[in-house]
């Protein structure tokens, strides 16, 4: 399980969470929502053991400030919105990256595997910088998966963290991406991941918690935090749940799925 208590994060005088708690179980999708600057990546990069913070911050019984970088690669993988790569990688020698620290190191075959479960398949000799930001967020989704190919090993839960899986995607890769997200928890795992898109996050995840202003305001299942008044408030702006415009064409993201092959 993965549970924080009291995480406070600053950069330098500007404070940017506020004694923050919160909990992940293995076996569901976990979505931190929120507006821009409201403190979800930094929530998300403190549970990774990737920002100093203050609290605590446990992940299958470790407590990350203390654990060691090479327990930690074994347990979860990360997703960040962004990893630019200066040197001229194939796509197959990023997917590779994941196996360094991953239990599975020697199974190579994973490497076509995940690109294959991405969408990728044929990409392996590519130039990872001739890619197109959708392509190459989907290669950096592969890594993260050769990492943590299992959900569970040896009766632990692995994870994932995703810091905003989709945000480059068109609506059917969306759609596939987020349902990798579902496969990996209904096995096992746990899967932690920033969403901007409130459609997807209430089609996919379990639990939703809502950060404002380097707060969580609520979390709990989608049904109870999607509530008028408590979007309103985190978005300071006038929401309504599930209420298309009169005119106008209006696509319903709760009714897509993948086409069948």
């Amino acid at each position: 399980m993965m549970n924080a208590q009291d995480i406070t994060v600053a950069y330098g005088s500007r404070e940017i969470l506020h004694g923050v708690s919160f909990s992940a179980k293995p076996g569901q999708v976990t979505a931190i929502v929120g507006p821009n600057g409201s403190g979800k990546t930094t929530l998300l990069r403190a549970l990774t053991g990737d920002l100093p913070y203050t609290g605590q911050a446990v992940l299958n019984g470790i407590d990350i400030a203390t654990a060691k970088p090479w327990d930690l690669a074994a347990m979860r993988g990360v997703l960040p919105q962004a990893t630019p790569l200066a040197f001229p990688f194939t796509v197959a020698e990023v997917v590779r990256l994941g196996l360094q620290r991953g239990l599975e190191a020697q199974e190579t075959s994973l490497i076509s595997r995940a690109l294959a479960r991405v969408d990728l398949g044929e990409f392996a000799g590519r130039l990872y910088q001739e890619l197109s930001g959708g392509e190459q967020q989907r290669v950096q989704l592969a890594r993260v998966l050769a990492q943590v190919w299992h959900p569970v090993s040896e009766d632990q839960p692995h994870w994932l963290f995703l810091d905003e899986p989709v945000s480059s995607l068109d609506i059917g890769h969306q759609l596939q991406i987020m349902q990798i997200a579902r496969d990996y928890a209904d096995q096992g795992g746990g899967v932690i991941a920033v969403m901007h898109d409130l459609n997807l996050t209430a089609m996919f995840a379990d639990c939703v918690a809502l950060v404002a202003d380097g707060h969580i305001l609520e979390q709990d299942s989608p049904n109870t935090v999607f509530r008028n008044d408590l979007l309103s408030h985190a978005y300071k702006c006038n929401l309504r749940v599930n209420t298309p415009p009169a005119t106008g064409a209006y696509l319903l993201p709760h009714a897509a799925s993948m086409a069948a092959e």
